[in-house]
């Protein structure tokens, strides 16, 4: 997953709208969007470790 994070913000860099925004804001949109999958990632383990999971 984080591979995939990593591809699409330099893809956007490189291509997109992110290509127009000054590289700091990009950085920081970037973080942002990886701690909300960190946290994603985390709640969905511990869920499945107390067997919630489907």
């Amino acid at each position: 997953m984080l591979f995939l994070v990593v591809a699409l913000f330099l893809f956007g860099v490189l291509m997109g709208t992110a290509g127009h925004v000054p590289v700091p804001v990009t950085v920081v949109a970037a973080l942002a969007i990886v701690a909300w999958l960190v946290v994603f990632f985390t709640k969905e383990r511990r869920k499945a470790a107390k067997g919630g999971g489907r």
